[in-house]
């Protein structure tokens, strides 16, 4: 069920839900710092894999932590680096101690264990870290089953290493897309006694309509009083999904990815600013948004911009995607707090139209289904 809290961290309170824009690398591609505070961003993220290869956990430490590093001073979450390191296939070895992997920038090897991987975020001084996991390919269920083990053995030993009590330590669930697995992970995570739940694995390849289905069976299963975290989603239609099962925290490099690359987010569906037919189109990206892109600029100047490789683009680009997410997020807060989620659910639905073939069939059915019983009503 759709609620809302606030995150208490040492830098400061976060409404929830809440969507955190990426900044993998220290920073969240194309904008400033200041931007994100005009644009209201309650959180960002940050990636252990890649601030532990460069520039070094060492060195932000010794330059006062990562928010005096990159000059951003709300909170920040930070992930293990477990992705991007069993992203990374034929160059990762997988072990009970941990996981050695060669750096995509230099061949050098690594290993990635528990212990270490805490230590790292420690030094990095985010107000939330993740402990090291293991995703699984979401379809092979022998793979699930040992990936789920792992991940909560690996669990244990990230909460006896950390040691910085003014950092919030997250679980991970994990277990694919079986429920079976998903239930007995969610129980061996939530009985561990840490600061909030992430649910990890999703968004990985597997359909909308499985997504889903492993959200309706995980939610109910974590400790209410906890935050919980979708990791790694952040498309329009399922952060409202998700919303609706109960979901607090999403991250996302979507709406950066997207609009570096040309594409934005509408009431209506994505948008591509590349299509001819924008060539002379006076209108904004959004009737009505209040974003300073659309304030300031129309669809015909975006697409000249990414037309001549222009920077500008996406950096305006940007401005707008997160803008939309970060007010969808806001409007749905409000929509919980004056009971109206379902009908807001509802309405937004109305409207958007889903680009993922999967998603669409997910939504017509479910469309359907409501038409029958109105019918049946009548």
């Amino acid at each position: 069920m759709a609620r809302v809290g606030v995150l208490h961290t040492p830098h400061g309170q976060v409404p929830t839900p809440v969507f955190c824009p990426v900044g993998t690398q220290a920073t969240v591609k194309a904008i400033t710092p200041r931007e994100l505070h005009d644009l209201q961003a309650g959180m960002i993220l940050g990636n252990t894999y890649h601030l532990y290869l460069r520039p070094g956990a060492e060195l932000i430490a010794q330059l006062g932590g990562l928010h005096r590093f990159m000059g951003w001073d709300g909170p920040i979450l930070t992930d293990s680096g477990g992705f991007q390191v069993f992203s990374l296939e034929g160059l990762r070895r997988i072990g009970d101690d941990g996981v050695m992997f060669r750096s995509h920038i230099d061949g050098s090897t690594h290993t990635f264990t528990p212990e270490l991987v805490v230590d790292v975020q420690e030094k990095l001084g985010s107000d939330i870290a993740m402990v090291l996991d293991e995703c699984a390919e979401p379809h092979d269920y022998d793979y699930a089953v040992a990936a789920m083990e792992r991940t909560h053995r690996w669990a244990e030993r990230c909460l006896k290493a950390h040691r910085r009590p003014d950092q919030s330590l997250f679980g991970i669930v994990q277990g694919g897309i079986h429920a079976d697995l998903r239930r007995a992970s969610a129980e061996a995570i939530a009985s561990m006694g840490f600061a909030g739940h992430a649910i990890g694995g999703l968004s990985v390849g597997e359909t909308k309509a499985d997504m889903l289905r492993i959200l309706d069976v995980v939610t109910p299963l974590l400790p209410p009083e906890r935050p919980r975290y979708l990791m790694g989603v952040g498309s329009p239609e399922d952060l409202v999904e998700g919303v609706a099962r109960g979901v607090d925290i999403f991250d996302c490099v979507l709406p950066t990815r997207l609009a570096r690359n040309g594409a934005v987010f509408t009431p209506e569906g994505r948008l591509n600013l590349r299509n001819t037919a924008h060539r002379d189109d006076p209108r904004p990206i959004q009737e009505g948004c209040g974003c300073y892109t659309c304030q300031n600029f129309s669809r015909a100047y975006l697409r000249h911009l990414i037309v001549a490789q222009e920077m500008l683009a996406a950096r305006l680009n940007t401005l707008h995607n997160l803008h939309f997410l970060l007010d969808l997020m806001r409007r749905m807060r409000t929509a919980i707090l004056e009971g109206a989620m379902a009908s807001f659910r509802e309405a937004f639905w109305e409207r958007y139209q889903v680009a993922d073939a999967v998603a669409r069939e997910h939504n017509r059915a479910r469309w359907n289904s409501r038409a029958r019983r109105s019918s049946a009503g009548k």
